[in-house]
């Protein structure tokens, strides 16, 4: 097999769909390898990498297959179909069928809009959204790779503006019932997210959902918000908007580990006569200006006013199967960067310190306890994140179930828009073998308002010999019973 090439001039494509269409490329028949994206050189320098040697400029669009030449030829024909696709006329009576070249004209021509999503590479991100903030919108900031210096820049204006800054990284927020990047489908209600982590927005929703309570809006602001550095600027801009909708009773402030001093200063922020919870992953950071929970299970319960969700009857399954499990090794293997944290906050206190990329421990220990975002660049540089492709997880699996050191696996499942539409599917095969020597223990994070249908999830997985978690922290309290 060979590389092949194709560069297509002055074409963009945004990188969320160029990740849809390259993994259907990568399910064609012979097709060992397929990467979509822009010219850059960061791009070009990892296609070059993997041995494909593309010429390009950033403004232009590339197709590198890695397949013999006949399922070569197909495949770029394929990649060049979908992306025309992309780009056909729609019925005249839309508003789509008028190309925008630029933000501005599109702002124009909607009249009525006021937010910008934008998905661009790193290096150009930071220019675009200055350009949505002059035009009055608020911005939506899916690109990774802005600098720092950058986002302070961007939420400095905007807070000045009275704007907000969603991003950079930021991959969930639902405005007005609309979601926007990776987002569930969960009934309205009086319960406001601002939260600065996407999957754990995505969690906290879902658990509200399910205990009946219903979510007003979700305003994610970018993973670097509540550090030292930023100290929390589009927080306070969104706890503010969200005090002011008359629909919010409450606020659920959620957040990876964040910092104290930049939590403590949110004090003169608070808003009055409005609830204020927060679930901050593994907080440590003492007194705080609010009811703070370290675990997103606990945060959505205080928020909901209900008993986190009862897994006594799954802990009588774990415990029939320990003498499989207790004393061997734990993988855990994740999409949502949230939740794998989570996990590890529940796992460390009695395992002690957990390898791989997410705990505190090696992180190229091949043996003992490991969990893994597989949502971090190591694992999506050139292929798309694990909410939309299963690969990883699946290769992962396999080597698991052939390991016999090998007592539990733990894992998530994110639905919604925007993610596989079929998970539990493609993990079905995998799953079924790793289940046959270890304890493979999964949580859904979805609805059943979700296009992948939450209970059709749960009960593949369930088919497929998995124990299905009604959370992700429970389902570390069952992997932490298996293998202890």
């Amino acid at each position: 097999m060979s590389w092949h090439i194709r560069v297509l001039a002055n074409r963009y494509a945004d990188s969320v769909r160029l990740m849809s269409i390259s993994r259907a490329i990568r399910e064609q028949q012979d097709v060992r390898r397929c990467e979509l994206g822009m010219g850059t050189a960061a791009n070009l320098e990892f296609l070059a990498g993997l041995g494909a040697d593309a010429q390009a400029s950033p403004v232009d669009l590339v197709i590198a297959v890695e397949a013999d030449d006949g399922a070569a030829s197909n495949a770029l024909v394929l990649a060049g179909q979908q992306l025309e696709a992309l780009h056909a006329p729609r019925g005249a009576d839309e508003r789509g069928a008028v190309k925008a070249r630029s933000l501005g004209q599109a702002a124009r021509l909607l009249d009525a809009a006021n937010i910008a999503l934008i998905s661009v590479p790193g290096e150009y991100a930071a220019l675009e959204a200055h350009q949505a903030l002059s035009a009055g919108l608020h911005v939506f900031l899916f690109s990774d790779h802005v600098p720092l210096e950058a986002e302070l820049e961007l939420k400095r204006r905007g807070a000045h503006l009275g704007l907000l800054v969603m991003g950079p990284e930021c991959g969930t927020a639902m405005l007005g019932g609309i979601g926007l990047g990776f987002a569930n489908v969960v009934a309205p209600g009086p319960v406001g997210i601002v939260a600065a982590a996407g999957t754990g927005a995505q969690e906290s929703a879902c658990l509200l959902d399910a205990a009946g309570v219903g979510v007003s809006h979700i305003v994610g602001v970018g993973g670097r918000d509540l550090s030292a550095e930023v100290g929390g600027i589009m927080f306070r801009r969104g706890m503010q908007l969200l005090a002011e909708d008359p629909g919010t009773e409450t606020l659920l402030l959620v957040s990876k580990p964040p910092s104290p001093d930049a939590v403590r200063a949110l004090a003169g922020d608070v808003p009055e006569g409005v609830r204020v919870i927060a679930a901050f992953v593994g907080w440590e950071g003492g007194e705080a200006p609010f009811e703070v929970h370290s675990s997103l299970e606990a945060g959505a319960a205080a928020a909901a006013g209900t008993a986190p969700p009862d897994a006594s009857n799954l802990a009588r399954a774990v415990d029939a199967r320990r003498a499989q499990t207790s004393g061997y090794a734990l993988l855990g293997l994740y999409s949502g960067g949230s939740l794998a944290h989570e996990a590890a906050t529940i796992l460390e206190p009695v395992l002690g310190p957990i390898a791989g990329n997410v705990g505190g421990g090696p992180s190229d220990e091949p043996s003992g306890h490991r969990i893994f975002d597989l949502g971090e660049e190591q694992f999506t540089q050139g292929r798309p994140h694990p909410m939309v492709d299963l690969t990883a997880r699946v290769e992962m699996l396999e080597r698991a179930a052939a390991d016999e050191r090998t007592g539990c696996i733990l894992m998530d499942v994110v639905l919604g828009y925007g993610a596989h539409p079929d998970p539990a599917g493609g993990l079905f095969d995998a799953v079924r073998h790793a289940s046959k020597g270890a304890a493979v223990i999964a949580h859904v994070c979805g609805t059943g308002g979700d296009p992948q249908d939450g209970a059709r999830q749960q009960n593949r997985l369930r088919d497929a010999g998995a124990l299905v978690a009604p959370s992700n922290a429970a389902a570390a309290r069952l992997a932490l019973r298996a293998v202890g």
